[in-house]
């Protein structure tokens, strides 16, 4: 259950992030994304990796990244970046 509510708070920020947060969402996205990108684990940077998938996801735990970088109580299941609790612990 508590994966379900962190794959809905990834989407929703993705599309329609709180105002308050909008800062803190981008600025955490962005750094996220940068480590994303270098990671082995990066459906582009794997060699010889087929997929009918359009999207940029991690091959290790399957989301896409550019929800799951928006995610703030998401962390990456490799843990090259965690968890980030949001100004109001802001959950919903």
């Amino acid at each position: 259950m508590a994966k379900l509510k962190q794959i809905a708070e990834g989407w929703k920020n993705n599309l329609t992030p709180k105002h308050f947060l909008d800062d803190q969402i981008i600025r955490v996205a962005n750094e996220r994304m940068s480590i994303c990108n270098a990671c082995e684990e990066h459906s582009s940077n794997k060699k010889n990796y087929i997929t009918m998938r359009l999207d940029a996801h991690c091959t290790d735990c399957g989301c896409t990244l550019s929800a799951k970088t928006k995610c703030l109580t998401c962390e990456c299941p490799l843990k090259k970046w965690l968890a980030v609790t949001p100004p109001e612990n802001e959950t919903t």
